[in-house]
């Protein structure tokens, strides 16, 4: 995404789920690498990272090992690779206990007319194998993330990749500084399926074929057969085409960051993809039929039934219910997770996590960027039209209630298996949601990732079409970053009906999990999302409405501030309603009148629902202190997984 001066944002988010869960360390650590590979193999140098993270109930056997290994292992790349993440999203529910969900994302910047692509071009041009050695790690990865998990779940851990972010980060700089030298037609680094999907989709996409000579591969484990060479899936390897006339140039680059260099192959003319090991030819095929023009899959699919009537949701005490909400470890403060991650590194992060978008200075310039992960599953499920259109929206209103422009999305469909039409169903209707969403808020999908048979024993997950957003600050001037503070008002931006169909209340109080997911209307969230950047000089702090609705949204913004908190009414539904297209923004009593009257031309519905201040958290005619809500909040995570 062009985002002015001669730059450009690149990023793209990826899955590395069944790794993850059949060992936790490695399979979130090699998911950070690859999705690093893929931005800086274009040219870009990472400037931040990203992770949405679903899990199994705590009290699965299995989930606080996941937990602690997918954590250290994402902690672990990224803070050796030199990353900050900057966000994202940790989720539990019984869907994920035999499939957890490890999405991760990556952003780089980039010189607009310096950005390196994978379309092979030339005949009789050497094909470069760089970065480290092959070995068996991660053979028949690809495939193994293609199939359901059962009972032979411990027989698939080799086919886990190893990875070493230290070689990473030479790999970076070597092909950064390779890129310098005018040495590249062509660049893709391995990631699923190692050499055959990178050589195929490099020659494909200049219409050419490949011959690979194996013998040629480096290689780290003796009497490897062609077969292990070529879907091996061991890190921090890449595929170029090279300008025969730089070899000497770019091979020197290379041995001076002590990584493999080896040419392994050349460009035909022919459509081809021949492979030979020992004087042998291992295989000899039409290339394009394994890629542009493979089979198509249309699968038989049904919509998903519109959701039946839900029974009444008895009114709850307000204090009672913020409190099941908060020590919950979907809703509790999840410092846990991200202290374990460096997010300064770099020195650019401005915004850090645990506070809704990150946000990371564009350096050397005045602009910053902004990112968020969005996606609400139990939405989905219910009604994939709307739960798509939500997972967009919600992205919308995180990076609009920092300041920022929304500009473009990535998006990653974890779902179960297609060949079950109504798995399909959640397929389809999740990309017309999703689809019409970033139409009317004129955010493009411009990469992405699709994860299906995310199953165990035939049990699906919940359909999990998360959504990476990027929004763009002309200037750190325009970033809302404050905290309320004593005495200021709370303001809600945007129409409340009380919306309880499929809400965390529903689910974390009466553990119901019915109803249809809130309507969204695109036109109101793209009003009151432009009427919030508008007016953000009124506004101290703002914060988006989602899960757990007002009561949750104020009480986080005054915990992180260390306020207490008044909120006038105390009817469930407005208190814990979910309606989509809402804000919640704290201001001063001139600031607060000044957006009425603006709203009042604007057409926006705005209101004051309460006060920031004092050292007790009433909702209606229900308080408790906040020093005992804080202690629940800050402690609920680390207890629910021992």
């Amino acid at each position: 995404m062009d985002i002015g001066d001669g730059q450009a944002l690149i990023f793209k988010m990826e899955s590395h789920n069944h790794p993850s869960y059949i060992e936790p360390h490695q399979g979130a650590a090699t998911g950070v690498g690859g999705i690093l590979r893929d931005v800086f193999t274009m040219g870009a140098r990472p400037i931040a990272a990203m992770n949405a993270l679903s899990f199994g109930l705590p009290s699965h056997p299995k989930t606080a090992h996941i937990v602690k290994g997918v954590v250290e292992g994402i902690g672990s790349y990224g803070n050796c690779f030199g990353v900050p993440n900057v966000g994202g999203e940790v989720r539990f529910h019984a869907s994920y206990n035999g499939n957890c969900l490890v999405n991760a994302f990556a952003a780089g910047l980039a010189d607009t007319d310096k950005i390196f692509y994978s379309a092979a071009s030339g005949v009789g041009m050497p094909v470069v194998y760089l970065g480290a050695k092959t070995g068996r790690d991660g053979v028949g990865g690809a495939t193994m993330a293609s199939a359901e998990f059962d009972d032979t779940i411990e027989e698939k851990r080799p086919t886990v990749q190893v990875g070493d972010p230290f070689t990473e980060k030479r790999l970076l700089e070597a092909c950064l500084e390779l890129m310098q030298t005018g040495a590249v037609i062509s660049i893709q680094d391995m990631g699923a399926a190692g050499l055959t999907c990178s050589a195929v989709e490099m020659g494909d996409k200049g219409g050419l074929g490949i011959k690979l000579q194996l013998d040629d591969v480096p290689q780290r484990e003796a009497d490897m057969t062609a077969y292990e060479m070529m879907l091996s899936e061991s890190q921090e390897r890449m595929l170029m085409v090279l300008h025969p006339e730089k070899e000497a140039e770019a091979r020197a680059v290379f041995e001076k960051w002590d990584l493999d260099f080896a040419i392994v192959g050349e460009t035909i003319p022919e459509d081809r993809f021949l492979i030979l090991h020992g004087n042998a030819i291992k295989a000899d095929l039409p290339l394009s039929k394994l890629s542009s023009e493979a089979p198509e899959y249309d699968r038989p699919w049904v919509p998903t039934p519109a959701a039946p009537q839900m029974d009444p949701v008895p009114q709850v005490d307000g204090i009672d219910a913020l409190k099941a909400l908060i020590a919950s470890p979907n809703y509790a403060h999840k410092a846990w997770v991200w202290e374990q991650y460096d997010h300064m590194v770099m020195a650019d992060t401005v915004r850090a996590p645990g506070l809704g978008a990150g946000v990371v200075r564009v350096h050397g310039t005045a602009k910053a960027v902004a990112f968020t992960s969005d996606v609400t599953p139990r939405y989905v499920r219910a009604n994939p039209v709307e739960g798509g259109k939500q997972a967009v929206a919600e992205a919308y209103r995180n990076l609009s209630a920092v300041g920022a422009l929304p500009l473009a999305t990535t998006d990653n469909l974890n779902f179960g298996n297609p060949e079950k039409p109504e798995i399909m169903g959640q397929f389809v209707g999740a990309i017309q949601g999703i689809g019409a969403a970033c139409a009317a808020l004129d955010m493009p999908i411009v990469s992405g990732n699709v994860s299906l048979y995310n199953e165990t024993d035939g049990k699906g997950i919940l359909p999990t079409p998360t959504i990476g957003a990027v929004g763009l600050l002309g200037s750190l001037d325009e970033l809302i970053a404050g905290q309320p503070e004593a005495g200021d008002f709370a303001i809600l931006i945007g129409e409340t009906t009380g919306h309880l169909g499929q809400s965390a209340l529903l689910a974390e109080v009466f553990h119901r999990e019915d109803g249809d997911a809130p309507p969204v209307d695109l036109a109101a969230e793209r009003r009151n999302g432009e009427f919030l950047r508008a007016n953000r000089a009124l506004v101290k702090a703002a914060t988006d409405l989602s899960d757990g609705g007002l009561a949750l949204a104020a009480f986080e913004m005054a915990e992180g501030a260390g306020l207490g908190l008044t909120l006038d009414e105390g009817e469930t539904g407005f208190l814990f309603g979910e309606d989509q297209a809402r804000y919640l923004v704290a201001c001063g009593f001139d600031q607060a009148e000044a957006l009425m009257v603006a709203a009042a031309a604007a057409g926006v519905s705005v209101h004051s629902v309460g006060r920031f201040g004092g050292e007790t958290v009433t909702l209606g005619g229900s308080s408790a202190p906040l020093s005992e809500l804080s202690a629940i909040y800050r402690g609920a995570f680390e207890a629910a997984l021992g």
